[in-house]
Order: structure tokens, then sequence, then C-alpha cells
């Protein structure tokens, strides 16, 4: 069976924990080099030591994803390291839930700058490389909560249906160049409950998800299948959640 990952040069923010973490850890395992970036250098520094001590190939940056120079940066390092970057995986993001009456305007901010922001950024530090070598792979980590709209995600959601929005577009205009995929994930355990600030939700969000989440590891497998299809074949969009999830 062919490992069309083996070799690939792939980038990805939101690295050092949860979906980012699992699936840096898997595309390492079937031969990818992975650049992983985040803001916990440390968390960082750790898992690229380990996936070193089982032999893959990784290196890694610290990167705040709302800062465009440090993402452009990213990309050059991969690029710079080992001669191409073959898939971009925006995966940073963070979300906090609250009624829109509360107006929790710094966290509307903190949403649209990580989650959209974040994500052109990617995309904006990647295309000039696809285009230069005539390939490419962008994909955006997007969620459930832009697909079933709730009262205290307006916000989140709102911030990933745009992303959801400019995939689609963006795959379009590939015109063939470049495959562009988008991966919405439902409940997955991971720390990404831990930063909402609103106590009362972040506690009844965490329960539900101790019930009923799925491993990340769900998720690094569903980024992996697009990555590992032929050049010609572009998975578009995949939806991935607990059975149990409404």
């Amino acid at each position: 069976m062919n490992n069309r990952i083996e070799g690939k040069v792939i980038a990805i923010t939101g690295a050092s924990s949860g979906i980012g973490r699992a699936t840096a850890e898997l595309l390492a395992v079937r031969g990818a080099k992975v650049v992983l970036a985040a803001r916990r250098g440390g968390a960082l520094e750790t898992i690229v030591n380990a996936i070193r001590e089982k032999g893959g190939k990784a290196i890694y940056m610290q990167v705040d994803v709302t800062r465009r120079d440090e993402v452009q940066a990213l990309l050059n390092l991969a690029v710079d390291t080992y001669g191409k970057v073959d898939v971009m995986i925006n995966n940073a993001g963070i979300a906090q839930l609250y009624r829109m009456e509360e107006l929790d305007i710094e966290g509307w901010e903190q949403m649209i700058d990580v989650n959209l922001k974040g994500t052109l950024y990617g995309i904006a530090a990647a295309l000039p490389e696809f285009k230069k070598q005539g390939f490419g792979h962008i994909i955006n980590i997007i969620s459930t909560a832009g697909i079933a709209i709730v009262p205290t995600m307006g916000v989140y959601a709102g911030t990933k249906n745009a992303v959801r929005t400019i995939t689609e577009a963006l795959r379009q205009e590939s015109e063939g160049r470049w495959r562009v995929t988008g991966i919405s994930p439902g409940y997955v355990k991971t720390e990404f409950v831990s930063n909402i600030k609103n106590e009362a939700l972040r506690n009844a969000t965490q329960e539900k998800a101790d019930q009923i989440s799925i491993s990340a590891d769900a998720i690094a497998q569903a980024v992996a299948y697009a990555i590992d299809q032929p050049d010609n074949v572009d998975v578009g969009d995949i939806v991935i959640r607990p059975t149990i999830q409404s």
C-alpha cells in the first residue's frame, strides 16, 4: 500500500496539545517531516524530542498565530530546513462562550484574531510557496459548532463559519494548483475547554465533553486520510464527531 505522507513537509499550528499534537505524532510516524508551532515552546520541545527519539523528523518554532510575521517565519523555517512545504494545517483555535448580551467584546476579538485571522495568516504564508512549487495542501480545522448553532456560541461559530466559507472559496480558486480541506471536529478530548473564561459554561462544557468526547487521534486520522489521497483527489470537507453528539 502506498504511503503518500512519507517525505512530505507539514506545518501545524496549535501543535502543543490536543488535535495538533496528535496529528503531528501520527504524521511523523507515517514519515512526514513535521514543523510545529504554538505559543508554548517548552511543550513543543518535549513533543519534538519524543518524535525524534522514535526516529521521526520534527522541528518547532514558538508562534503566536495572531502575529502575521511569526506565522510567516514558521513557513520560512519549513522551507529553509526541508526545501519545501507540502501541507499547511491551520489548527490553532480558541473559544469564549457567552450570550451576546453579555458583551464579551474581548473574547470576540480574541476569537476573531486566533480563529479567523490566524487561519488567514497561515494561508497567506503558504500560498506563495505553493504557487512557486506548483503544489500544496491547506487543511483548516473548523468545528461542528458552525454547523449546529446554539446559544453562547454565536461568535465562536461565526468565526468558524467564516473559515468554512474561506476554505471552500480557496478550494474553488485553486483550479487544481493546490488542495484544500476543511475538517470539523465535534467534542474531542483536549485542553480546549480549559481556555473558556465563563466558569459555569466551562464546567458544563467540560462535563459534557467528559461524557461523550472522542480522542484527538480520531481527528488526526482524518487529517492523515485527506493528505494520503492521490494528488488529483481533493477531500473538501470532513465532519467527525462522537456518534452520540446531536
